[in-house]
């Protein structure tokens, strides 16, 4: 039986007691393959160099115990801090937020080539943008990608909008856009006066138009994915008076059960996730105009809502992660 050494790679400074990564470490611990847990923090300053400049030999691990837990000050970052060598793991755990550049992920792929890297940082990188959604126009609402004011204006004046920056996550950036009228989540702004305002965006870094789907108030679904087997579900219901589901934007979540449509969207796109070296991801649905489950988000970067989705279901969805993520290994 194969034993791993793990490097997680992650940044403290936007957790919160309910981040994923202390659950999912936990019962890795304790599973027979694995061999040692080190985990390393962007938000350290030993660690600025690594990420920000990568520079190998400056990279500042903490190998974990059955304490490792969340705390407010970030001690489990930065208590017995030592330095590592890259080529001393075979197992690599992404768990970092953006921002995170493009030459970043290009680097991980690299630096970790011959470890196991879940998920693939060259699969991030073509995956986490939302043009990536462009590949399944047919389980999608109506989407474009937008490159311009012009190309908005042409999708307004079909049916009201969502416009989503294509790396951005947890519901940040978004804009409803209904002809004459763009809601920001806060604000309710002029459509003509605010679009000059997001020109160079537009044409430098892209959006996607989705449309609008009167039915978001019935909430926006999280559906776990593992190997391309669904684990678990749950339901995100907007906060009143909001169109945003997402949990971070004031949404709540609630347990939820799969429907036929959403099988369906999982088995549409599971084997080009798997073609990037895509092993978990997260998949967001919504209801349309008719009442059937559309494929809203792809998340595949970081990953979250796993002890909440356990805490709903009942079901050890955790135990079964880490039995998939050591199996995987074994394959590489």
């Amino acid at each position: 039986m194969r034993k791993y050494k793990v490097l997680v790679l992650t940044d403290h400074r936007g957790h919160s007691k309910e981040n994923s990564i202390y659950a999912i470490l936990q019962v890795m611990l304790k599973h027979e393959q694995c061999a040692q847990i080190d985990i390393a923090s962007r938000g350290l300053e030993e660690n600025k160099m690594f990420f920000e400049n990568h520079q190998v030999d400056t990279l500042h691990v903490v190998t974990l115990d059955s304490d490792f837990k969340y705390s407010e000050n970030g001690e489990g970052y930065s208590a017995n801090l030592k330095k590592a060598k890259v080529e001393d793991y075979n197992l690599v755990f992404l768990r970092l937020p953006r921002p995170l550049s493009d030459e970043s992920l290009i680097w991980f792929e690299e630096l970790f080539s011959n470890a196991t890297l879940v998920n693939s940082a060259k699969g991030i990188l073509t995956t986490s943008s939302k043009a990536f959604l462009l590949n399944f126009p047919d389980v999608c609402p109506d989407i474009k990608l937008c490159t311009s004011i012009k190309d908005v204006l042409e999708e307004i004046e079909k049916y009201p909008i969502v416009l989503k920056p294509l790396k951005e996550y947890g519901g940040r950036g978004l804009l409803k856009i209904n002809k004459q009228q763009i809601d920001d989540g806060q604000d309710i702004h002029d459509t003509k006066t605010y679009l000059p305002t997001i020109k160079e965006q537009l044409e430098n870094d892209n959006y996607l138009s989705m449309r609008f789907l009167k039915n978001v108030k019935k909430g926006d679904k999280r559906i776990l994915v593992v190997d391309g087997e669904i684990m678990a579900s749950s339901l995100r219901l907007p906060a009143e008076d909001s169109w945003l589901c997402n949990v971070a934007q004031g949404g709540t979540s609630v347990p939820s059960e799969v429907t036929p449509e959403e099988i369906n969207i999982i088995s549409n796109i599971k084997s080009k996730l798997k073609e990037q070296g895509i092993f978990m991801y997260g998949v967001d649905t919504l209801e349309d105009d008719e009442g059937k489950r559309v494929l809203s988000e792809i998340n595949t970067l970081s990953i979250g809502g796993w002890p909440q989705a356990q805490a709903q279901t009942g079901i050890p969805i955790i135990n079964k992660l880490i039995n998939k993520l050591f199996q995987h290994a074994d394959r590489y």
